[in-house]
């Protein structure tokens, strides 16, 4: 059994341990985040060039299987995933962590959406975490930003009035409530990433009075198969190589 894991988060990283060494997993990164933590078992690094480049590289890799356990927000190799699969008959499975519940969050379908919600409602201190390529839509947008990411933003994406946070997660309640107030930030605007590791920004948020802008999922394609836990997809994939061992058998 042969896996391709679509991955970059660390549920991907989960599932590869929890694989290891039973099936062979190639976990295969966007590699858009230097110096990034890396699952057990081969890595590959970067694109496929677009949908026939996924398609051939299934067939000269021999995959049995793909997971995709990418971010929520990856929604370009999510669909090339679901389109390739379905035509080449290759099993597929996308493991969508739980978004987060919008409470009283305003929520939006994008980042220029979520630039509009900050002039509409005259926020004039905001908390930016939408990431380096989320900071465009808000480049003429009249407020101050704390903009946090993992990389640096094109410089010509910024707000002119801002100051610049790289950090990488997980975060800690504690360490995020005392970045609000020491800032007075107005307003929280963020992707619903879900998960744990940057969910402790809400709670913080909720305590302080802040304001949130959240902007929602893409869709998935329609027809994929989903799971929510590392558990269910690692179970997933045990299925399927006891049927590929059955029809190996059966021929």
């Amino acid at each position: 059994m042969k896996v391709l894991l679509l991955g970059g988060t660390g549920e991907a990283r989960a599932l590869a341990a929890a694989l290891h060494p039973e099936v062979e997993v190639i976990s295969s990164l966007a590699g858009r985040v230097p110096d990034p933590a890396l699952p057990v078992g081969p890595v590959r690094i970067g694109g496929f060039g677009g949908v026939e480049g996924l398609r051939r590289w299934l067939l000269d890799a021999a995959v049995d299987a793909v997971v995709d356990a990418t971010h929520p927000f990856a929604a370009t190799i999510t669909a090339h995933a679901a389109q390739v699969c379905a035509e080449l008959g290759v099993p597929h499975l996308v493991l969508a962590r739980p978004a987060w519940p919008a409470g009283s969050a305003i929520v939006v379908g994008s980042d220029r959406e979520a630039a509009e919600a900050v002039t509409a409602n005259g926020y004039s201190r905001v908390f930016l975490t939408t990431g380096r390529s989320g900071t465009r839509a808000f480049r003429d947008v009249d407020a101050w930003f704390l903009i946090r990411a993992v990389t640096p933003p094109d410089p010509d994406t910024l707000p002119v009035d801002h100051q610049l946070l790289l950090s990488r997660g997980p975060y800690d309640y504690d360490g995020e409530l005392a970045l609000l107030r020491e800032h007075r930030i107005e307003a929280l605007v963020t992707k619903n990433s879900g998960g744990a590791m940057t969910e402790p920004k809400l709670r913080a948020a909720a305590t302080a009075g802040v304001a949130v802008v959240m902007v929602d999922r893409p869709p998935l394609p329609a027809g994929v198969h989903t799971v929510a836990t590392v558990e269910e997809a690692a179970g997933w994939v045990r299925a399927n190589t006891v049927q590929l061992r059955l029809r190996g058998c059966s021929l």
